[in-house]
């Protein structure tokens, strides 16, 4: 019964277990790459101060044309 029992341990060994391995990592990787819920609020956080200083900049580019129109000329812009 012992040579059959190391058969098997090398085919476990050999064959089985690197998949087994191979596949966890596979895994672990794809879940690894998606973001998490806090990463995707955080991701949406970040957008809407984006765009709300987006919106900021926009307005004092336009006050400065409308108090001082050559501004951007002064600063190289």
């Amino acid at each position: 019964m012992f040579p059959g029992t190391f058969v098997l341990g090398v085919i476990f060994l050999t064959v089985v277990a690197p998949l087994w391995i191979i596949f966890h990592y596979i895994t672990a990787w794809r879940s690894a790459r998606r973001l998490s819920s806090e990463d995707e609020k955080a991701l949406g956080e970040l957008w809407q101060s984006a765009q709300r200083m987006e919106g900021r900049i926009d307005a004092l580019e336009r006050v400065l044309d409308a108090e001082a129109p050559g501004w951007r000329m002064r600063q190289g812009g």
